[in-house]
């Protein structure tokens, strides 16, 4: 795992330096800073939307009694698409404009509901209870993410 944090970490940012040089070339310094300065502001006005939206979607479901599954996890892809777009290059930005659109969002939902899925039922995942008092809360089965 470390390994392919280091590859991600090392290779995603040469990549972005290199389209950056190249359109910096093709455009022009000045044009390119103001590109990579206009997707940072769209890419924060429009996850801080999308972030207000999922919230509510998330406060209503928890007023009618439900566990907000699938919102948390468009939840989770708004805040990744939303740190993405924050870090300077082309590459993340469309990534992260990728995540803000609600229909890719859910082709990854689908994935990630799958994937999470498989990870209890092999037992490769742990639940770590952090709370007041002694006891953990009660589980139930009827808590599940529906699709």
């Amino acid at each position: 795992m470390f390994s392919k944090l280091l590859l991600i970490f090392i290779a995603i940012p040469l990549i972005e330096l290199a389209l950056l040089v190249k359109i910096g070339e093709i455009i022009g310094f000045w044009p390119t800073i103001g590109l990579v300065i206009v997707t940072g502001v769209i890419g924060a006005s429009l996850a801080k939307a999308q972030g207000f939206l999922i919230f509510n979607k998330i406060q209503g479901e928890l007023r009618a009694g439900r566990l907000p599954a699938s919102e948390m996890i468009d939840g989770l892809l708004i805040l990744i698409g939303g740190i993405v777009l924050l870090t300077p290059g082309l590459l993340t930005d469309l990534t992260g404009f990728a995540l803000m659109i609600p229909p890719v969002r859910a082709v990854l939902k689908k994935w990630l509901r799958k994937k999470f899925g498989h990870m209890i039922e092999t037992g490769r995942s742990q639940f770590f209870y952090s709370g007041f008092g002694n006891q953990p809360p009660e589980f139930r089965d009827d808590y599940r993410i529906e699709e």
